[in-house]
Parts: C-alpha cells; sequence; structure tokens
C-alpha cells in the first residue's frame, strides 16, 4: 500500500514537524508513506481573481506530475465529500479491495488548489466547512490516515 501526499509549501513550525514525524513513524506499520512538498506562490494582499487563478495554475503546474498516473487521486477541498472516520475507513477499504493499492492525497495552498488539480481528482474529500492552514491540514491528514488504518484493522484508537 502507497500513500502520497502532494502538498503546497514547506512546515516551518516545530510543533507541526514534531507531530508529522510522529504520525509517519506510526504508519510505517501500514503503508509506504511518500510526502511530496512543491514550492508555494507569494500572495500579495489584496490580489484580484485573476492573479489568485494565476498563482493557483502555477502550483499545480508543480504539483500535477507529481501526481502518478494510475493513483486514486484524491484532493482535498471544501466542497468535497464528507464522512465521518469510520465512513472514511470503510470507503478506503473497498477501494483497496477493488484493486487500488496507491493513493494520493493532495493539499493545495492557502488560495486552495487550481481547478486542472479538481478535475484529475478520483474523489474530493471535505474536512469541514472551517477554512484550516494548510500546514495544519498535513497534520490532520495523517492522523485520520493512520485512524483509518486503525478501524480497518481492528485495532482501537478510533473512539
Amino acid at each position: 500500500m502507497n500513500i502520497n501526499i502532494v502538498c503546497v509549501g514547506k512546515i516551518k513550525e516545530k510543533y507541526l514537524k514534531m507531530g508529522i514525524s510522529e504520525f509517519t513513524k506510526r504508519l510505517s506499520k501500514y503503508c509506504k508513506l511518500n510526502i511530496v512538498e512543491v514550492a508555494d506562490e507569494k500572495t500579495p494582499d489584496g490580489v484580484s481573481e485573476t492573479v489568485v487563478d494565476s498563482i493557483k495554475l502555477k502550483e499545480a503546474q508543480r504539483m500535477m506530475p507529481k501526481i502518478k498516473e494510475n493513483s486514486f487521486c484524491i484532493v482535498l477541498d471544501i466542497n468535497g465529500e464528507r464522512f465521518d472516520s469510520e465512513s472514511m475507513a470503510k470507503k478506503l477499504d473497498t477501494l483497496m479491495v477493488r484493486g487500488n493499492s496507491d493513493f494520493t492525497f493532495v493539499i493545495g495552498g492557502s488560495l486552495g488548489v487550481h481547478e486542472n488539480v479538481l478535475k484529475r481528482a478520483d474523489m474530493k474529500l471535505s474536512f469541514s466547512d472551517f477554512t484550516f492552514p494548510h500546514q495544519m491540514m498535513r497534520l490532520f491528514l495523517l492522523e485520520q490516515i493512520y485512524r483509518w488504518f486503525r478501524i480497518n484493522s481492528g485495532e482501537p484508537y478510533h473512539k
């Protein structure tokens, strides 16, 4: 099982690095984890929608080559489907039974993801209506992936 996370930007905060490191270690029991960071674009305050789209396009052009053609691509998007942890674990289990062994989760930058990335998605997943910093989403996603593996393995953790 391969889990890839393609994300915009580097993690700077020590507490996030520590959490990501912990869940990376925990996940090594269940999958091969690959985190790919692509450079983010600087976003000046008060930019137009045209500039926002241009920034998202530049980030998308960096992300798209990192998403393997045969990988089941799940883009984190506020307008995506919502699941509780047990339902998402079941969804992933069903996808694995159907032959998917390579999953790529995509976390966009501070402006979100470009339409080109959304078109590539096999699934769009929303964690909440809330807006979270994209660096923090990496930690949240890793924790949830770990939780899904534990649930599917019948191991305690998810309660």
